[in-house]
């Protein structure tokens, strides 16, 4: 029997696989709300077969948005335009919905990538004052942003906390705050990017301490049963940078916060990082922090076939696969992988008809005939 179709819960959140498709920004958002692209694009990854589908990262203010087109939950217009989009998708799937609520700090007020991704500066059209840690740029000719202060770091908290609500009125099946690939929560935890000497810099202690307040916040206003959890870089891949020591110390700090599990990447926090790339390339973390902390791990990162994701999942390497290019090149990658290590996989019945017929148990529930 395929391992990485086995069933798997977070706290009481129970999903049928433990394919994951990974938060993918497409910077295609009005004034923070989804459009018509996330209904088309969220709402054919729903019939992929998948498990788990974490929403893009989803700015918690207007200022926190890497770039203005990005999705946002900080507003009434923000949170209807998505209740439209989960009312499409909860009407033809039961894939499990969560979100990931982002801010990113120094990053932000960004173009779309596909116009360069560089930083579009406060006094020019489009742009902003971004705000971190330290008045430290992320990179050279950038203009440096605004350090927040103890009226800023709980403003960013509060903003954290009224998202949170906006996700539990739009029933989402659980929540993923964005410690990761160099975005304000990362930001805090790396010395690479945090020099402030207040309680909230120096010691690894310190630069903890706001990330670990913003998910008990997060977690105080979610429904007790419904899983936080967070997705953390474990290397910033610069030497003197946020490493895996410090996630194994974060991840044990948020295990006894109640966290449910940690989805393990890495890099984003500089543009010096040197990443080792290749096939699985981030696993180890995901395998040392759930070896060292005992947490389920989502592992990410180079993971294009079912036979190395049965492997991972197999060999005790992390607990789900975390599936983001892959997933777009082939939506239907969970209905690949089952049919080469023969699972079943849940699909909607306007598309039973597509069973190969050398796979006739494919589909879930499907004992489908055609005149």
């Amino acid at each position: 029997m395929s391992r990485l179709f086995e069933s798997w819960s977070l706290n009481d959140l129970r999903m049928p696989n433990r394919i994951v498709i990974a938060p993918m920004c497409q910077y295609s958002a009005t004034e923070g709300s989804a459009t018509d692209w996330h209904m088309i694009h969220l709402g054919h990854l729903a019939l992929s077969g998948a498990g788990l589908m974490i929403l893009e990262a989803t700015s918690v203010s207007a200022r926190g948005r890497i770039s203005s087109q990005d999705l946002g939950l900080y507003s009434h217009e923000n949170e209807a335009a998505l209740a439209r989009v989960l009312g499409a998708i909860r009407a033809y799937s039961p894939i499990a919905l969560a979100i990931q609520l982002s801010h990113a700090g120094r990053k932000a007020s960004s173009q779309a990538p596909w116009n360069g991704g560089a930083q579009i500066a406060a006094d020019e059209p489009g742009g902003w004052t971004t705000e971190a840690p330290s008045a430290v740029p992320h990179a050279d000719g950038e203009g440096a942003p605004m350090a927040l202060d103890a009226g800023g770091l709980r403003r960013v908290r509060d903003d954290f906390v009224e998202a949170t609500h906006r996700a539990a009125r739009l029933g989402f099946d659980g929540i993923e705050v964005h410690g990761a690939h160099g975005y304000l929560l990362h930001q805090f935890l790396s010395p690479i990017a945090n020099k402030r000497d207040d309680a909230y810099g120096g010691s690894l202690e310190n630069r903890m301490r706001f990330p670990l307040e913003v998910f008990d916040a997060v977690r105080a206003a979610f429904p007790a049963e419904k899983p936080v959890w967070m997705r953390i870089s474990a290397t910033d891949w610069v030497p003197g940078g946020w490493d895996i020591e410090g996630t194994v110390a974060l991840s044990h700090a948020l295990k006894a916060r109640g966290c449910a599990a940690i989805h393990v990447t890495t890099g984003g926090v500089s543009p010096a990082q040197a990443i080792k790339l290749g096939p699985g390339y981030q696993v180890p973390y995901a395998q040392k922090v759930k070896a060292e902390v005992g947490l389920p791990t989502m592992a990410v990162g180079l993971i294009t076939e079912p036979e190395q994701a049965e492997a991972i999942i197999a060999n005790g390497e992390a607990d789900a696969v975390s599936l983001a290019r892959a997933m777009l090149y082939d939506p239907r990658w969970p209905w690949h992988a089952a049919a080469k290590l023969g699972a079943h996989v849940l699909a909607p019945k306007q598309y039973w008809r597509s069973q190969p017929r050398e796979h006739k148990e494919l589909f879930d529930g499907v004992n489908f005939g055609q005149r």
